[in-house]
C-alpha cells in the first residue's frame, strides 16, 4: 500500500511562521512536523509515499528529496493552483490507481496505529475509511457519526455548539480504494467531507469510521503549535527525539554545548550544536533549535526557538516562538504568545508584548516597546556605521557574508585598479573576516596590500603610503565576541561622515561593481613594515634629551600587537625599558574594563618595585595608552589627558589643541595658561583628525586614552604618544605625579538613557526649549551652560537608540545634581 501526504496548505493561521516557510516544515521538537508524519508511516510499513505540494513547494522538495535519508521512496505531485483536499489527491491519481492507499495530513502530529486502521478498512470491505478521534472541543473540526458497525451516518463540517451532536471528529486521515477517484473531478477544487463523501453516502457506498486511540493534534494555530511541543516533551505522543536524555526530561542533541552552571529545568530540548552559556536558565517546555546560542543570564520558559537564533545576555523569552536566523539582543523581552518571524532583529532592551506578530526580515529598534503587530514596516532603522566603524557580534551581526558585501560596496566607491591596505588584530575571527573581504576587493578590481596582524597605527600609516583606502578588522574593545570593521581614507584616517553615507548607500542598494576576468585585483604582502614605521616616528617626534635623562620605563604590551613594534622602537629610543606581557594571545584579543584595570594595578606594582620613572600600558591594537606614575599609582584617562596637555603646551607655548566637547573645561584653562588655544570638536574621530591636520595643531586627545601627535600623524597612535611623552618627561625634569598634582581636579559625570528613534528629535527640541536664556552650544548635540559655569551636554547616539548625557561641576555632587535635572528633561520629553 502507498500513502499520500498532503503538504500543500499555506497555513495562514500560523503566520508569520508560515510567511517564509511551508507549514509541514515547521519544527516540533526540532524536527519538521512532516518528518514526524513520514517516520510514523515508515513504522507502519508505508514507505512508498506521494507528497502533494503547492505553497512553497520547492522548500518541501529540497528538504526531503527522494526520501533516501529516511529510508523511504518519496515522489511529488505539484498543484499549479489549490485543488482542495480531494482535488490534490486526484492530482496524484496516476501513482495511486493500482491499490488501496492511505491519505494523511503533513501538518498534524499523531501516533495513531495506522496498521490497525488499514486492517479495519480491509475487514469492512470499505471504499473509504475515515480515521476519527474524540476531542473535548469539536468546533474547529468536522463531526462524524457512525453506527454500531462503524458505518458513517452523518458528516457536519465545523459546527456551532447548537449543532454539536458528538465529540468524534474527522482527523483528515483516510484509507481509500482507487474507485473513489471516479467521484473527484480533475483540475477542480474538491473537498472530501464537503463534496465527495456526501455523494458516496447518497449512493450507498461503504464509508466507515474508525475511532483511533492515541495522540492527535491538528497544528493549525499558534496555541496548538506550542501545545504540540509541550506534549512531545511530556511524552504524551510517541515520536522519536533526536538526542540524549541527560536527566529526567532534559534532552540534549549531539554536539550541543551546555555549561555546567546553566540552569535546566525539564522537560526541555536543546538542539544539535547549540550553545548554552553559564548563568542561562532554561525552564520547562522550552525547545531550542540547532546552532542556537543562549548567552549568560538569558531566561527561557515555554519558548520555542528555531534554528540559528542568537539569544543575548539577560534576555527574557516566555511562551513565545522565535523564527530561524533571528537575533534577540541583550536584555530584550518577548512575552507570552508573541511570534517572531524568520531573520528578524530584536534590539537591546526592547519589549515585544504578548500576542504581537513580527513578520520576517523586520527590525525592532533598541529600547522599543512593541504592542501591535509589525507586518509591513520595521520598527527601527538600520545603521551601518557606529562610533567604531561597522560593529557587531561575530557570526551573528557581523558574518562573512556581510563582510563580503561591505568590501564589495567599499570597492565600488573607489576607482578600478586602486590599492587598498588591509590589516587585522591577532584574533581568529578577524583573520577569517579579512580573508573574505580581500577576496571581495580583488573581485571588484581592487589591488590589495595585506599587512596581516599589525598595530592599528601601523595600518593607518601604511594606508597613507599610496593606498586609496584601508580596512582594519579588530575585536571590539572590551567585548570579546564582537568585531569592528574600520574603513580608512587615503590618509589612513577614519572615513568622513560624507564618505560613510556614500558607502552606506551603495551597501543598501547592493550596487556592487564586479571586475572582468582580466581586471581581478592583485594581492601583495609588503615587507619591512615595522622598520619603516619606527624610522618615520623617530624622525618626526622630538626625542632630544632622552639619551641624557637616563629614564627607566616599564612598558606593558598587554599581549597585544603593540609587542610587534616595541622591539624596534625601544632599541632606538634610548631608554631603559622593561617590557612585560609581550606575547600575542590569540584567545585574548581584547580585555574587559576590569581586566584592564587589574593589568594597570599590576603594572603599578612593578613600576614601584623597579623604581621606574613611569609605566605605560598599551591597548591590544596599540592605539591607546594608559599611564602609571613613579609611585605606582594609576593615572585615570581624563587626568592623563590633562597631564599630557600640560606637558605639551608648557613646552610649545602656543598652537592649536583639538579636544571633543565632552572633555572637562579645565583643559581649556591649562591650554590658555600656557598660551595655547582649544578647538572643540564633535565626538566623531574624523572631526578630531581634521583638527590634527591643521598646521597650527600641537596636540589632540579624546579623554579615553587616545592621543594625536600632529607632527607625526593626525590619528590616534599609542606608540607615537609614548615616544612624545618620553621626550617631554625627559626635558621637563619633573615626575608625572608632580605634573598631575599641579592640575585642578575635574568633575565630569556621564549617563546613558534608552531613547526610541522616533522621539530623538522631539527630545532635542525639548532640551533647547528647556535651556531658556542659558547659553547653548550646538557643536555636537546640545551643550547647555549654567550661569555659574556648570554645563551639561545632551547627545543622541548616531547608531543606537540611546541618548548620552555629560555634566561638569566644581564638585562631584553638583555635577550629579545637574545630570539628574537634565536626565529628567530627556525622560519627560520621551513620554
Amino acid at each position: 500500500m502507498k500513502a499520500v501526504v498532503m503538504a500543500g496548505g499555506e497555513g495562514t493561521r500560523l503566520r508569520p511562521m508560515t510567511a517564509s516557510m511551508p507549514k509541514p516544515l515547521l519544527p516540533v521538537a526540532n524536527r519538521p512536523i512532516m518528518e514526524h508524519v513520514l517516520r510514523l508511516l515508515k513504522r507502519h510499513g508505508l514507505s512508498e509515499t506521494v507528497v502533494t505540494v503547492q505553497f512553497l513547494a520547492s522548500l518541501v522538495r529540497s528538504y526531503f528529496g527522494d526520501g533516501e535519508e529516511l529510508g523511504m521512496e518519496l515522489t511529488y505531485a505539484n498543484e499549479e493552483k489549490p485543488l482542495g483536499t480531494a482535488g490534490s489527491v486526484k492530482n496524484a491519481e496516476e501513482a495511486l490507481k493500482d491499490d488501496s492507499f492511505l491519505v494523511i495530513s503533513g501538518d498534524a502530529l499523531t501516533d495513531f496505529d495506522l496498521t490497525d486502521l488499514v486492517r479495519f478498512h480491509r475487514e469492512q470491505g470499505a471504499m473509504v475509511t475515515v480515521c476519527l478521534t474524540r476531542v473535548p472541543n469539536p468546533l474547529e473540526f468536522g463531526i462524524t457519526i457512525v453506527d454500531d458497525e462503524g458505518r458513517v451516518e452523518r458528516f457536519l463540517e465545523k459546527p456551532t455548539w447548537g449543532q454539536v451532536f458528538s465529540d468524534t471528529v474527522n482527523t483528515g486521515i483516510y484509507v481509500m480504494e482507487p474507485e473513489v477517484f471516479d467521484y473527484v473531478e480533475a483540475d477542480v477544487s474538491v473537498d472530501w467531507s464537503g463534496d465527495v463523501f456526501p455523494q458516496l453516502m447518497k449512493e450507498g457506498k461503504p464509508i466507515y469510521g474508525y475511532v483511533a486511540e492515541g495522540y492527535w493534534e491538528d497544528v493549525g494555530t499558534h496555541e496548538s503549535y506550542v501545545k504540540a511541543q509541550a506534549d512531545v516533551l511530556e511524552g504524551k505522543v510517541d515520536v522519536d527525539l533526536d538526542g540524549f536524555e541527560i536527566s529526567p526530561g532534559v534532552w540534549v542533541a549531539e554536539g550541543a554545548e551546555v555549561h555546567a552552571d546553566a540552569v535546566l529545568r525539564g522537560p526541555l530540548y536543546i538542539g544539535d550544536y547549540a550553545k548554552v552559556e553559564s548563568g542561562a536558565e532554561i525552564r520547562e517546555h522550552t525547545v531550542i533549535g540547532s546552532n542556537v546560542v543562549v548567552k549568560s543570564g538569558a531566561f527561557l520558559h515555554k519558548a520555542v526557538v528555531h534554528d540559528n537564533v542568537y539569544i543575548g545576555q539577560q534576555s527574557n523569552l516566555r511562551g513565545c516562538v522565535v523564527g530561524k536566523n533571528t537575533d534577540v539582543m541583550r536584555s530584550a523581552r518577548i512575552e507570552d504568545g508573541a511570534v517572531i518571524g524568520d531573520e528578524c532583529l530584536i534590539g537591546e532592551e526592547s519589549i515585544v508584548q504578548g500576542n504581537v506578530r513580527v513578520y520576517p526580515f523586520k527590525t525592532i529598534e533598541a529600547g522599543a516597546f512593541v504592542n501591535t503587530s509589525v507586518i509591513w514596516e520595521s520598527r527601527g532603522q538600520a545603521h551601518l556605521f557606529g562610533a567604531r566603524g561597522v560593529s557587531g557580534i561575530l557570526n551573528v551581526e557581523i558574518t562573512p557574508e556581510l563582510a563580503v558585501r561591505l568590501a564589495g560596496a567599499y570597492a565600488t566607491t573607489l576607482k578600478k585598479g586602486s590599492t587598498v591596505t588591509t590589516a587585522r588584530d591577532h584574533s581568529r575571527g578577524a583573520r577569517a573576516l579579512k580573508r573574505a573581504m580581500i577576496s571581495a576587493l580583488q573581485a571588484s578590481a581592487i589591488d590589495v596590500r595585506d599587512l596581516e596582524n599589525v598595530p592599528l597605527p601601523v595600518a593607518r600609516q601604511q594606508t597613507a603610503r599610496g593606498s586609496a583606502g584601508g580596512i582594519m578588522i579588530r575585536t571590539t574593545p572590551g567585548v570579546p565576541d564582537s568585531v569592528d570593521i574600520m574603513f580608512f581614507d587615503e590618509r589612513g584616517a577614519d572615513l568622513s561622515q560624507a564618505r560613510q553615507r556614500k558607502l552606506d548607500r551603495v551597501y543598501a542598494r547592493q550596487e556592487y561593481r564586479r571586475a572582468f576576468p582580466g581586471e581581478i585585483g592583485d594581492l601583495r604582502f609588503p615587507a619591512s613594515v615595522y622598520d619603516a614605521y619606527t624610522g618615520s616616528l623617530l624622525r618626526a617626534v622630538n626625542t632630544a634629551g632622552v639619551q641624557d635623562a637616563g629614564l627607566k620605563v616599564v612598558v606593558d604590551a598587554a599581549h597585544g600587537s603593540a609587542a610587534l613594534v616595541l622591539p624596534s622602537l625601544l632599541g632606538r629610543l634610548g631608554v631603559d625599558a622593561l617590557t612585560i606581557n609581550p606575547g600575542l594571545d590569540e584567545a585574548r584579543p581584547t580585555e574587559t574594563r576590569e581586566e584592564r584595570r587589574a593589568g594597570l594595578v599590576r603594572l603599578g606594582e612593578i613600576v614601584a618595585s623597579a623604581h621606574a620613572d613611569f609605566g605605560v600600558r598599551f591597548d591590544p591594537v596599540g592605539e591607546r595608552i594608559s599611564l602609571v606614575d613613579e609611585r605606582g599609582r594609576v593615572i585615570e584617562d581624563e587626568r592623563t589627558l590633562l597631564v599630557f596637555l600640560d606637558l605639551v603646551v608648557a613646552e610649545r607655548r602656543s598652537g592649536l589643541v583639538g579636544l571633543p566637547v565632552t572633555t572637562t573645561r579645565i583643559a581649556e584653562q591649562v591650554a590658555a595658561y600656557h598660551g595655547a588655544r582649544v578647538e572643540w570638536t564633535t565626538t566623531s574621530p574624523d572631526d578630531l583628525t581634521r583638527v590634527g591636520r591643521d598646521d597650527a595643531a600641537i596636540f589632540g586627545g579624546d579623554g579615553r586614552a587616545g592621543f594625536i601627535v600632529p607632527e607625526f600623524s593626525s590619528v590616534f597612535d599609542g606608540a607615537a604618544a609614548f615616544v612624545r611623552l618620553v621626550g617631554l618627561v625627559a626635558r621637563t625634569q619633573l615626575t608625572l605625579s608632580q605634573i598631575e598634582e599641579r592640575i585642578p581636579r575635574a568633575h565630569v559625570t556621564r549617563r546613558d538613557l534608552a531613547t526610541p528613534w522616533a522621539v530623538k528629535g522631539l527630545i532635542m527640541r525639548h532640551v533647547v526649549e528647556a535651556a531658556g536664556e542659558r547659553r547653548v552650544d550646538t557643536t555636537d548635540g546640545v551643550r547647555v551652560v549654567e550661569p555659574d559655569g556648570r554645563w551639561v551636554l545632551i547627545l543622541p547616539d548616531r547608531a543606537e537608540a540611546v541618548t548620552h548625557l555629560w555634566a561638569e561641576g566644581p564638585d562631584a555632587t553638583s555635577a550629579e545634581v545637574l545630570l539628574d535635572e537634565w536626565a529628567a528633561v530627556v525622560e519627560g520629553a520621551g513620554k
